[in-house]
């Protein structure tokens, strides 16, 4: 029946919606060239906004960022080296090289964990940074 078919095509177009977000926050590729050869890495892609740092948790929601005393916000998320979200509580006591963004009141709140290749990438202090 025709009622049938226009379901279906409706309920395809919603299983594809999800993944036009994710191709949205995919990471891009960037070569890094050694005196060896060339080597494609995956790298995060960060807001134009965010700045970089380090990050210490003392006891959520209290952190040192870039040795000052900071807060993450109520709503804060934080991300891995992964990629997936991980607790503040399980960063306790680890110094962490970050990229990050701040509320309007000044608390931290949203994080990213870098992993080795994309704290090489990334400069510590960028050109828009106000820091």
């Amino acid at each position: 029946m025709n009622r049938c078919i226009r379901a279906l095509g409706a309920l395809s177009l919603l299983a594809a919606l999800p993944l036009g977000g994710m191709a949205q926050t995919s990471p891009t590729t960037q070569q890094l060239t050694d005196s060896t050869g060339t080597a494609v890495v995956a790298v995060r892609s960060f807001p134009p906004k965010a700045l970089r740092g380090t990050l210490q948790v003392v006891a959520p929601p209290e952190v040192l960022l870039d040795n000052k005393v900071a807060r993450l916000s109520p709503g804060a998320r934080v991300r891995g080296a992964n990629g997936m979200l991980a607790m503040s509580s399980s960063l306790v006591g680890q110094t962490l090289p970050v990229v990050y963004i701040l509320e309007p009141q000044g608390m931290l709140h949203e994080v990213w964990v870098l992993t080795e290749v994309e704290a090489k990438l990334l400069p510590t202090a960028p050109a828009y940074s106000t820091q």
